[in-house]
């Protein structure tokens, strides 16, 4: 929550803290020690009455300030200064309201604007996923109860997880909305290729569409972290350091992330989402699933998995990397149709999850070499990047190795039993 609470600039101006002592154990957290940062502890602060808070502020000079205080005191100032304030200010959030005044004495109700809220529930996904009440889903209903039920969890679980995406601090929101989505599409294609229904594959791809739109930023993510982590030579090292590889890709991050915040902004969004709830919460969705059985799910997997089984055969060293990826969609669609009915392909599951993991590492070390072989391109030419370039070369040879044992790995597996 600091990082966020600094990235927004809430310390810019001058600080005030009360002086009770969890106040300032939450300062603690905000700044770190090797910040030196100049705090004011102010008695009037440890209070309880927005009032009081009120006052104190109305003897302010300074042009921006930041407090540090308690509930309700803060909420209920929020409150006063907000014709539309927040239905809550939870514990460690952080609010900025920007008052259009000349002096703090002109201060008061609904003067206030609100330009950001930030909690924890938004800014770290552990936060959110251990507060989030849990809803359990009975695998063994009935297929045609449980389809729409899932549907509507995973909507839910989009949109709860849209705040944290759009705040961008933790990129785990991202990668559990993009499986949010992709269980959505999973689920509801499932039903289509059983039952070929028009619409509900429409809606399909709109949902697809939205989802696709957040690859780059997930593969940028990716490969950052992995970036962080990979025990690297100390001359790969002062390669990416020189070349300015690891700028380079974050501000690429931040760039799809300003996209993407648009996109979840944007009245489409609002529009696809809305209509998608109301396809899930529809008698055509209940009419079109009253029928499934576990024996339609049955006939539609021994057709995908004869296809997926003949595109394996086909696979040899030579094979471009697109049939991998081919073969890896083809794979997440045979998954997926089994997971419609969990207890009954429970055995399959597991293979499947094994297999999709293995082509899931290829992909990435495929996504990964691309983009670092761009970058190296786009820099070989400059002056003194002979030395990064040659460095960049070492780890782009040692992931197409990595990338070749993965492939080797893939061919030993053979079709689906």
């Amino acid at each position: 929550m600091g990082r966020a609470i600094r990235a927004e600039g809430a310390l810019d101006g001058t600080v005030y803290c009360s002086n009770a002592a969890r106040a300032r154990q939450t300062l603690e957290g905000l700044i770190p020690s090797n910040l030196h940062h100049t705090v004011n502890l102010a008695p009037a602060l440890y209070t309880f009455n927005h009032e009081v808070v009120l006052d104190w502020l109305r003897d302010r000079s300074e042009d921006s300030i930041t407090l540090i205080g308690h509930n309700p005191a803060l909420e209920d100032l929020a409150c006063l200064l907000l014709k539309h304030a927040p239905d809550a200010f939870p514990t460690c959030s952080c609010m900025h309201i920007a008052l259009p005044i000349e002096h703090w004495h002109e201060i008061g109700k609904n003067k206030g604007r609100l330009e950001k809220l930030l909690t924890p529930n938004d800014v770290s996904y552990e936060q959110f996923h251990r507060k989030r009440t849990k809803i359990h889903i009975d695998e063994h209903l009935p297929l045609p109860g449980h389809i729409p039920e899932s549907l509507l969890h995973q909507y839910q679980r989009i949109r709860d997880l849209e705040p944290g995406v759009l705040q961008g601090y933790d990129d785990e929101f991202l990668h559990q909305y993009r499986i949010a989505i992709r269980r959505s599409r999973a689920i509801a294609e499932a039903v289509v290729d059983i039952r070929g229904d028009g619409d509900l594959r429409k809606a399909v791809e709109v949902l697809k569409w939205h989802g696709q739109a957040t690859s780059r930023l997930r593969d940028l993510h990716v490969l950052l972290g992995d970036l962080a982590q990979w025990p690297l030579e100390e001359d790969t090292q002062l390669a990416l350091v020189s070349s300015g590889a690891r700028s380079h890709f974050a501000n690429r991050a931040d760039a799809e992330h300003q996209e993407l915040t648009k996109r979840l902004n944007s009245r489409q969004y609002r529009k696809d989402m809305d209509g998608w709830y109301q396809r899930l919460t529809s008698r055509h969705l209940t009419k079109v699933t009253r029928k499934l059985a576990t024996e339609d799910v049955r006939k539609a997997l021994e057709k995908h998995i004869h296809k997926h089984n003949d595109v394996a055969r086909q696979l040899n060293e030579q094979s471009p990397d697109d049939h991998f990826h081919d073969l890896r969609k083809r794979l997440k669609r045979i998954r997926y149709l089994a997971e419609l009915d969990k207890p009954a392909f429970r055995d399959m599951l597991r293979q499947l999850k094994h297999r999709q993991q293995r082509f899931g590492d290829f992909q990435d070390l495929h996504v990964q070499i691309d983009m670092l072989s761009d970058f190296r391109d786009s820099i070989a030419t400059e002056p003194d990047m002979l030395a990064p370039v040659a460095g960049l070369n070492t780890l782009i040879a040692n992931l197409a190795e990595e990338k070749n044992r993965r492939r080797d790995d893939i061919l030993t597996l053979g079709g689906i039993g």
